[in-house]
């Protein structure tokens, strides 16, 4: 653990697993419901920081959450993004991406270019709740 990194000492997190390794939070935006995180626990810079096998145990947590987002929400794209430059703590967004949704087909990231229908949000509230339960279920 590293003082002053909000990863290491989060303020606030909606913790769907967690192990020795690694904890799969939901990132509360109500403009994209089913946004996990991947958050390494030990305070690593970068992936080539980590031995062989924990980079194994990383990629296959990430292929597992990304095989449960697509199942439960069914999203035209699931978008990775890895940068650590704000926060240099080892983590991963994975967003689940749809034709309508508000940056669409720029990056979570952009100026938003629209509103989704409400309904159609509320509808992937509960995708995403679904999704909660089957992360919990598959990293048991």
């Amino acid at each position: 653990m590293t003082q002053n990194c909000p990863l290491c000492a989060p303020e606030e997190e909606h913790v769907i697993v967690a192990n020795d390794k690694f904890r799969i939070i939901r990132v509360k935006d109500p403009e994209f419901p089913g946004y996990f995180r991947l958050i390494w626990q030990d305070h690593v810079k970068e992936v080539s920081d980590l031995d062989l096998e924990a980079r194994l145990i990383m990629w296959d947590a990430l292929t597992r959450l990304e095989k449960a987002i697509i199942e439960a929400i069914r999203p035209e794209k699931v978008n990775w993004a890895q940068f650590g430059t704000m926060v240099p703590h080892l983590h991963w967004h994975l967003i689940p991406r749809f034709k309508d949704d508000a940056a669409y087909p720029d990056s979570y990231w952009s100026p938003r270019k629209r509103k989704t229908d409400l309904k159609v949000l509320a509808e992937r509230e509960q995708d995403a709740l679904r999704c909660e339960a089957l992360i919990k279920e598959r990293f048991a």
